[in-house]
């Protein structure tokens, strides 16, 4: 079993033997990585650096990170004059990648803050911007939430269909495409109770945290949504409120088990402004029955003066459903070999974490 970790000082590798985790490689150290994808079948691998003054930097490689490549990143065109938009034009990170489709192995998805989503039909070596989704008139209505504007976090690729994407928004909502980004449809039925009640269902504003797809039944997704966890099972056309979490149903991160469509995990948070761990326990829930019922699991995870949080992308499970990983802001990494009963923590002290995966 293998993972990549992308923190705020470099991008780890790390395996497990004999039930302990050791770090196998470590790739920019010092540097923030915000985003990283491995393809399952082959060595590549590709990276996002969010350098500051420098700016973005994505790297490339096709020797599981042995050789770098600097490539191009997105690049947002100029605004035109006489648009009003409150959104900046210019790339400020990259926040995840997705693609290396069986179906099309080349092409791979990108999104960014403030709001766009690019498309690379090489590799990740050039991009380019979706305008049917940046010139639409309702992304003026998007606004930031966890960052100054609005951030296209995740990304679901249909595992028989490259061209049936879902993308969530913060503060954007949840928007679909079967054309590969010519048209989008805009999901209902979240709500947001941070706006005035006559806009609470307005679909264009949701905050949606993180969404995540069942692999084998690509039409049911789960939101970690600002004000609660939702459910659709029309692939994000209409969304259902599940109620019944505990100790809270605030959070950022949620995972789906790859083939049982009504098993999910969250990370949960004191909500809105506090954003940490309930009584300072660090806890993982999970419903096994579509949001019924939740079971509150925390063998193995810290109970006490804990104030670890798990960002929307510090949450995975692997393809056999068994394990899962969770890391935090302050650098903590906790896996699972029993779908989160209990819980080991990997002794490595790592810098804040931002995403992990299994790879």
């Amino acid at each position: 079993m293998r993972l990549s970790v992308a923190t705020r000082k470099g991008l780890f590798e790390l395996s497990e033997g004999g039930g302990t985790w050791n770090v196998d490689a470590l790739h920019f150290v010092g540097e923030p990585v915000t985003a990283a994808l491995y393809e399952e079948s082959s060595s590549r691998v590709i990276a996002a650096l969010r350098m500051g003054h420098f700016g973005v930097k994505l790297r490339v490689s096709d020797a599981r990170g042995k050789q770098w490549e600097e490539v191009p990143s997105p690049v947002y065109p100029p605004k035109p004059e006489g648009i009003e938009d409150s959104n900046p034009w210019t790339l400020d990170q990259v926040w995840i990648f997705e693609g290396f489709h069986p179906k099309s192995p080349q092409r791979l998805w990108a999104g960014t803050n403030p709001g766009g989503l690019f498309r690379s039909d090489d590799g990740g070596r050039s991009w380019q911007l979706i305008e049917s989704l940046w010139n639409m008139p309702e992304r003026k209505q998007w606004f930031g939430g966890g960052y100054d504007m609005p951030g296209i976090h995740s990304i679901c690729v249909h595992p028989q269909d490259p061209n049936d994407i879902v993308v969530g928004v913060s503060c954007g909502g949840a928007w679909r495409t079967r054309d590969g980004g010519s048209t989008w449809s805009v999901g209902h039925g979240m709500r947001a109770t941070f706006m005035p009640p006559e806009g609470q269902l307005n679909p264009v504003i949701q905050d949606p945290h993180r969404i995540v797809q069942c692999e084998s039944n690509p039409d049911v997704l789960w939101t970690q949504h600002h004000c609660g966890i939702w459910k659709s099972t029309d692939r994000g056309a209409n969304w259902n409120e599940i109620t019944t979490a505990r100790p809270s149903n605030f959070g950022f991160a949620v995972a789906v088990h790859p083939r049982d469509p009504d098993a999910a995990w969250f990370m949960p948070l004191v909500s809105d402004e506090k954003r940490v761990p309930v009584n300072g326990s660090v806890v993982a829930t999970r419903t096994r029955d579509g949001g019924a019922t939740f079971d509150v699991l925390d063998e193995g995870l810290p109970q006490r003066n804990a104030y670890d949080i798990v960002y929307r992308h510090g949450l995975d499970i692997a393809a056999d459903g068994a394990h899962l990983a969770a890391g935090s802001t302050t650098g903590s990494l906790w896996v699972s070999a029993d779908s989160g009963e209990s819980w080991q923590t990997v002794g490595v002290r790592l810098p804040p974490i931002y995403a992990v995966r299994f790879i």
